[in-house]
């Protein structure tokens, strides 16, 4: 076991994390998945428009893989046109860009313009339905079932704080592009002959404080008012899911409790870069008589902010390394630490391949080896 990371800064006092008045909440650094706050973050609620969310991944998906265009024009349904609630204003027997249809979603949390992207995608709107709970799965969002692509108030329509971080990570992830409409804090449109109007964005913290690039408002009587939002400070980006407030005003100012805590006392440290040598070993019976140990992936961790300094990182490997090995062949653990505290465990691979040396010479190290062992033993 060997010493990689020394240990000398004093332990750092964190205050107890905001109750909020909310029916849910989750604060998670975007990176690590590190859970900073929850309060019933696993119990199953109506999500009203934050289901949007899914059916705007579900198009960036599809344009993704070649299967849909932004420019392609999706014609307007009777159906899409007589949704109620918050609307895009599109009209029956239009034709409307799927881009513009996408950002009427997003920016204007278009009933009528999720029904058409659906229908556009799917054939109907149950056929989209299918999509997004299969999407879910894939996502790992196990307390989440869908009824519908806008949210509408229907029985078991529900989903979770925690799996909709899930969601909100892979938005992020998966369609960087696509992200930054969420970002964007107006829209303008006009079905053709109308005149256009211009509706805000209801995430009222893209107003407030420039590090919030997203993600998603909703209301219903039964959801209460909900947000989630994302925003990133230098190398930290979280994600607030707030379930359930009585006002917009509060989705927003909760959501800000959450998101001020999270940048204010944690942070996002890389500890290791993928490719980073941490150790090395003594190879028998190899071509090359050392082999190096690395991280295969970054590594980051969430911590306590000024706590860098008390992590400690330790390393094992196996005693007695032969050849052959294998590229990213696993040989030891990186086991790292705070405060006494286990963050995180990692394997350890060979940076690269080793072949086997030559007979004689694989001999004379089971020699060498035979009789280490003897006199260690």
């Amino acid at each position: 076991m060997g010493l990689v990371t020394p240990t000398h800064a004093q332990q750092t006092i964190i205050p107890a994390p905001p109750q909020l008045a909310a029916t849910g909440y989750l604060l998670i650094d975007a990176t690590t998945g590190k859970v900073l706050v929850e309060h019933n973050a696993n119990e199953p609620l109506p999500p009203a428009s934050l289901t949007k969310m899914m059916t705007s991944y579900i198009v960036s998906s599809e344009i993704e893989r070649g299967n849909i265009n932004e420019t392609d024009l999706v014609p307007i349904s009777v159906r899409a046109w007589k949704m109620g609630g918050s609307r895009m204003f599109v009209r029956e027997g239009t034709e409307v860009s799927v881009k513009d249809l996408l950002r009427g979603v997003i920016i204007q949390s278009g009933n009528d313009a999720s029904v058409a992207l659906a229908e556009y995608i799917a054939g109907s709107e149950d056929g989209f339905v299918d999509i997004m709970n299969q999407q879910a799965s894939l996502l790992g969002m196990s307390n989440t079932q869908f009824k519908n692509a806008t949210g509408w108030p229907a029985e078991g329509h529900f989903t979770t704080a925690w799996d909709l971080s899930l969601l909100a990570k892979a938005l992020i992830n998966d369609f960087p592009s696509h992200y930054a409409l969420y970002a964007e804090k107006q829209f303008t449109y006009g079905a053709p002959g109308e005149q256009p109007k211009t509706q805000r964005n209801r995430n009222q913290l893209l107003f407030r404080d420039d590090s919030v690039d997203g993600i998603k408002t909703g209301h219903t009587d039964a959801a209460g008012y909900c947000l989630v939002s994302s925003a990133k400070r230098d190398n930290m980006r979280l994600i607030s899911v707030v379930m359930g407030t009585r006002s917009e005003s509060a989705r927003a100012s909760e959501s800000q409790k959450l998101l001020s805590y999270g940048f204010r006392y944690y942070q996002t440290h890389r500890l290791y870069s993928a490719g980073d040598v941490l150790t090395e070993s003594k190879v028998w019976g190899g071509k090359d008589d050392i082999i190096e140990l690395s991280v295969p992936e970054d590594i980051h961790l969430t911590i306590p902010r000024g706590a860098a300094d008390n992590l400690k990182a330790e390393v094992s490997m196996e005693e007695v390394i032969k050849a052959p090995i294998a590229t990213n062949e696993e040989l030891g653990v990186l086991t790292v630490a705070l405060e006494d505290e286990k963050l995180l465990e990692r394997s350890l691979v060979a940076k690269k391949a080793i072949e086997q040396a030559g007979f004689f010479a694989r001999i004379w190290d089971s020699l060498l080896l035979f009789f280490m062992n003897l006199f260690n033993g």
